[in-house]
């Protein structure tokens, strides 16, 4: 796969099972296939939690750690901080400059954010231009493939419409980055809903082993098994859809499906299986985790800020250019 890959996370702390099936496992492999930077959004996360921004620091520090023990290898990949580049900002300044207010008016998570996060105030200019923010992380190292889950496919679609926009306008110089789709399994955490760490359900790469055996020998299942000796559906069991089909072998899944819809086994012994399993993955992440430092984190992402630095300060000047600046 050739070209440029560019994708970013909010600085949300230690990374759960979710970050790792929806978008690291999948960093991990497009390192080796391309050239890749991966970024902290940082300013981002100040377009929602502009109000209680204390953690960011340790948040992005305790994310890299994680990302570095899932294998991310700041040799073959460019870790870095968004807020440390400031070309981003230059450039979505200069992309606000020709960028129609309904285009961003009608990206769906605009809405749908405003309506979901009540508890703050979003009428905001940051919170209404993050897509194009988020345009100009992608087009300043001019990326050719975006990884997205679905629900953020419209803003790359947004940000080829900007990159069409400005190559008309001046000068044909962005590429027009496709949506690489991430096929990642539903995660859900131990309550049943989205895994999140808000909502106090996640499993983190960095659980001690006891503590993974805990939360998900707890986690919700099939509601009509309220007792031991009533039958089961799997396909409506949120442990076995969202990690049974993850980890659990064939032949293991023909056993656990049989014995919950014949109730011959408990939940927690079909469980068990699973966790096993699990377990036997999060293994060595724990491992590499627990010899990194601090300092680890920081000289990746020194050495990734100066990198970005360089390729997008390429990018400025031929945009300066193309829009007349010295």
């Amino acid at each position: 796969m050739p070209g440029v890959i560019v994708s970013g996370a909010r600085p949300t702390g230690r990374q759960h099972l979710g970050n790792y099936h929806g978008a690291l496992k999948n960093w991990v492999r497009l390192q080796g296939e391309a050239t890749c930077f991966f970024f902290v959004a940082d300013w981002h996360a100040l377009t929602t939690d502009y109000a209680s921004p204390g953690e960011i620091e340790e948040n992005t520090i305790e994310m890299v750690l994680d990302w570095l023990a899932v294998g991310l290898d700041p040799g073959r990949a460019t870790l870095f901080q968004q807020s440390a580049v400031k070309e981003h900002a230059e450039l979505y300044l200069l992309l606000g400059m020709l960028t129609p207010v309904p285009w961003l008016e009608r990206t769906p998570t605009y809405k749908e954010q405003r309506e979901q996060l009540t508890d703050r105030d979003l009428s905001t200019y940051g919170f209404l231009g993050y897509p194009l923010l988020q345009a100009a992380d992608i087009l300043v190292y001019k990326a050719a493939k975006v990884p997205v889950g679905i629900d953020q496919a419209p803003h790359i679609e947004l940000t080829r419409e900007i990159a069409r926009r400005f190559n008309q306008t001046y000068n044909p110089l962005f590429p027009e980055p496709e949506t690489l789709l991430t096929e990642s399994p539903k995660i859900v955490g131990t309550d049943g809903r989205k895994m999140s760490k808000s909502y106090r359900n996640a499993v983190y790469l960095t659980d001690p082993p006891a503590e993974v055996e805990a939360k998900l020998s707890r986690m919700v299942t099939d509601p009509r098994r309220a007792r031991r000796t009533d039958p089961g559906e799997p396909n409506d069991c949120p442990a076995y859809t969202s990690f049974h089909r993850l980890y659990c072998t064939a032949e293991e899944l023909r056993w656990q499906e049989e014995g919950c819809r014949t109730a011959s086994i408990g939940c927690l012994e079909c469980k068990l299986v699973m966790i096993k399993r699990l377990q036997a993955e999060l293994e060595p992440i724990r491992a590499r985790r627990a010899k990194l430092k601090a300092a680890d984190a920081r000289a990746a992402l020194e050495a990734g800020n100066a990198h970005a630095r360089e390729v997008a300060a390429r990018t400025m000047a031929e945009v300066r250019a193309a829009v007349g600046l010295p």
